[in-house]
């Protein structure tokens, strides 16, 4: 008798929760939830995460259920090594959900609101530094770009550190339509905006 196995991966490990937020999301005057877990059986330990919306009952449903928009700790390009980036941050305010990430030289902030069942990406917020050294000295140039994506402008801005000068302004219209929801969403999504 020959028996064969197969390598079964089973997608209900993400056990570890990381993250955990609450606020009012679709302005129902109720606590909704958000969470992210970590599947600790996978050798690149994915993230995910859910967002869970109250109802009229009292109990939180979930809404939605993501498992791109958080890079692995380990990814698969990686060949084991970490990605050298923390978990990232979500906050709930004024009914936005957002989602602060580190990035290669620096941070981003996405901005989520719930609209007709979905969360959609509004706004970005992103600083970077140019320094290749591992410091900030006086030489480095910080770059902040705002992109509000419901009107389309997009401003980056750039300045010295310690610098008098005014910070060199480049504005753009960049219209992104239908507006990114979060289910689709990937964190390589990030060299977008």
């Amino acid at each position: 008798m020959t028996a064969f196995s197969q390598k079964v991966k089973n997608k209900n490990n993400y056990t570890y929760q990381v993250r955990e937020e609450k606020g009012d999301l679709n302005h129902d005057g109720k606590m909704d939830k958000i969470t992210v877990k970590m599947d600790t059986v996978d050798e690149t330990r994915p993230l995910r995460l859910q967002v869970f919306l109250s109802q009229p009952n009292g109990k939180l449903t979930l809404a939605v259920s993501s498992d791109k928009i958080i890079e692995p700790q380990f990814p698969t390009e990686n060949h084991g090594k970490f990605n050298g980036f923390q978990i990232p941050n979500f906050f709930i305010e004024k009914g936005v959900l957002k989602m602060w990430s580190e990035i290669k030289g620096g941070n981003i902030t996405y901005h989520f609101k719930y609209n007709k069942g979905n969360f959609e990406l509004i706004y970005v917020d992103k600083l970077t530094s140019d320094t290749t050294k591992g410091y900030v000295d006086e030489n480095t140039i910080f770059t902040e770009t705002k992109f509000n994506l419901i009107t389309g402008v997009r401003t980056e801005s750039d300045e010295k550190l310690g610098s008098a000068e005014a910070p060199k302004v480049r504005k753009k219209r960049v219209l992104i339509r239908p507006l990114p929801k979060i289910q689709d969403f990937k964190f390589s999504d990030k060299n977008r905006y």
